[in-house]
């Protein structure tokens, strides 16, 4: 076998980029939890010892956290005055949770595939799958945070307006179904956005129905919404205005089943929103940074949470729009449509 030296010097410069990359992840996370970046932003350049005095840390590890973020440059570092800064830009995405670039969540996700990764490995061996519930709860917070900055920035402003008629039904009151809500970032953002309407969130995960029963209260929405433990194929109602999936349709063991119980409990003149992450029909379309994301978390949660389930069809992380209409029209739906997208998702309306 010949060596082709040009590339293999470009792999590894390329591996230790990546290896620079993870070895960053964990203190990115130890930032996030002990408000490092939240100390720096909007406070301008501070020396060690200043950072140290205002985070409360002890010098050393202050000087050596510091150290590596301006290596990673998320903060910027003053050789003159050996001072050291958190951007603007920076903070919007390491320390400001309401910001729509904000990616502390993500890495709190990440943390959670690497303490899984012998459950995941035992499922590529043995051909099973692995349930959301299994996974480590880093994964299930995480998630909320990362996926609530992208619904608070989309969700009323654009992604509802998109839909036909539906911005005005929710503002005239309408009844809304939230499926696979988890923690209830989007149920609460629905019912802050559109107060005169009702909802209620489901999920089969009851520790997730609990926190989001508990952020609905500190939101101030608990009059209009309602949180229940119960599945995608099970849950009770009839009649919504509106039933959603918000990333979670490509989690489900039997995605066409999930659609035909839409269909059933329905209004006849409702809406089926579906939220998924961005993706093109073709493989080669779809390796691009964030397709790449999209594959990672879909192998490492996505996929084996689908075929933990009963039919347990795999759709991905990745599945695209081809797919996930065939889904819709095989549950009964006549009319499907690309209503919106972003970067990070695509948003669908299907309707009886």
């Amino acid at each position: 076998m010949q060596i082709d030296e040009d590339k293999l010097d470009a792999l590894m410069g390329r591996m230790v980029t990546e290896f620079g990359a993870l070895a960053s992840a964990p203190l990115v996370i130890l930032g996030d939890r002990l408000g490092l970046y939240k100390a720096m932003a909007g406070a301008g350049p501070m020396t060690v010892d200043e950072f140290s005095e205002r985070t409360h840390l002890r010098l050393r590890y202050a000087q050596e956290w510091l150290s590596a973020q301006a290596a990673s440059s998320f903060v910027d570092y003053d050789p003159e005055a050996q001072t050291y800064a958190l951007s603007p830009e920076a903070a919007l995405v390491l320390a400001d949770d309401s910001s729509p670039a904000f990616m502390g969540g993500g890495f709190e996700c990440l943390m959670s595939m690497f303490l899984d990764i012998d459950k995941v490995q035992r499922a590529f061996r043995d051909g099973t799958g692995l349930a959301w519930h299994e996974h480590h709860p880093s994964l299930f917070s995480g998630t909320e945070r990362f996926f609530r900055a992208g619904y608070n920035a989309n969700l009323a402003p654009s992604w509802i307006p998109a839909l036909d008629g539906m911005s005005e039904r929710l503002h005239a009151g309408a009844r809304v179904a939230d499926v696979g809500c988890g923690f209830g970032a989007s149920t609460i953002v629905l019912a802050e956005a559109y107060p005169a309407s009702t909802f209620v969130g489901y999920d089969y995960h009851e520790p997730s129905i609990n926190a989001a029963r508990e952020r609905a209260a500190a939101a101030g929405v608990a009059d209009r919404v309602s949180f229940e433990v119960a599945g995608a194929k099970t849950y009770p109602g009839r009649d919504f205005d509106l039933v959603a999936f918000f990333d979670c349709l490509h989690d489900m063991g039997d995605p066409v089943g999930a659609a035909r119980h839409v269909r059933e409990t329905l209004s006849p003149d409702g809406m089926w929103m579906i939220v998924e992450p961005f993706a093109n029909d073709r493989l080669e379309d779809n390796l691009n940074p964030v397709g790449r994301i999209f594959y990672f978390a879909s192998t490492m949660v996505c996929t084996p949470c689908s075929l933990s389930q009963e039919v347990g069809l795999g759709l991905g992380a990745q599945a695209g729009e081809q797919r996930l209409g065939w889904v819709a029209r095989e549950g009964g739906f006549g009319r499907f449509r690309r209503a919106a997208q972003t970067p990070f998702n695509l948003v669908f309306e299907a309707r009886p």
